[in-house]
């Protein structure tokens, strides 16, 4: 799989399922594994892996040096809350209950593909953050974490 890109909106039922939109799900690579892992995002959202992205990331974290207490303490952050999940045969995935007052979510989600990670936002937070995100830092961002690349020698 090469990623999540989109926007997709969503509704939490009064169990705290939400279907996965059909936009995500076509992005899934075919014969994929259905699981995926739940965690809390850096921020107020939810982060959702596919299987495959998720043992990246443990894969990554079992790198680390295990003696240093600060990756310790990154561990229980990071994985504080992790939940493995399929989608049931209505399609649906199921926010924990533990999880969802780290995002706020209520009933109305926005799912957002960022690449390997889907972040599952509140919808009136995430209108709010777009909604008050000034334009000139969003320039400044792309121009510092993208850059311009130099020009190639031979053109």
């Amino acid at each position: 799989m090469s990623g999540f890109l989109g926007e997709y909106e969503a509704t939490l039922d009064v169990k705290g399922r939400f279907l996965l939109p059909v936009g995500l799900k076509k992005q899934m690579a075919e014969g994929s594994d259905k699981r995926f892992v739940m965690n809390r995002g850096m921020e107020k959202y939810l982060s959702l892996y596919s299987w495959e992205a998720w043992q990246k990331v443990i894969r990554m974290m079992s790198d680390l040096d295990e003696y240093d207490p600060e990756v310790r303490q990154l561990k229980r952050l990071f994985l504080n809350g992790a939940t493995i999940m399929e989608l049931d045969s209505a399609g649906r995935l199921l926010v924990p209950p533990n999880l969802k007052p780290h995002a706020e979510l209520e009933k109305d989600i926005v799912l957002l593909g960022t690449g390997e990670i889907i972040e599952i936002w509140d919808k009136s937070k995430y209108d709010k953050f777009f909604e008050n995100f000034p334009t000139d830092t969003y320039s400044s961002m792309v121009h510092k974490l993208m850059g311009k690349k130099p020009k190639d020698p031979d053109n």
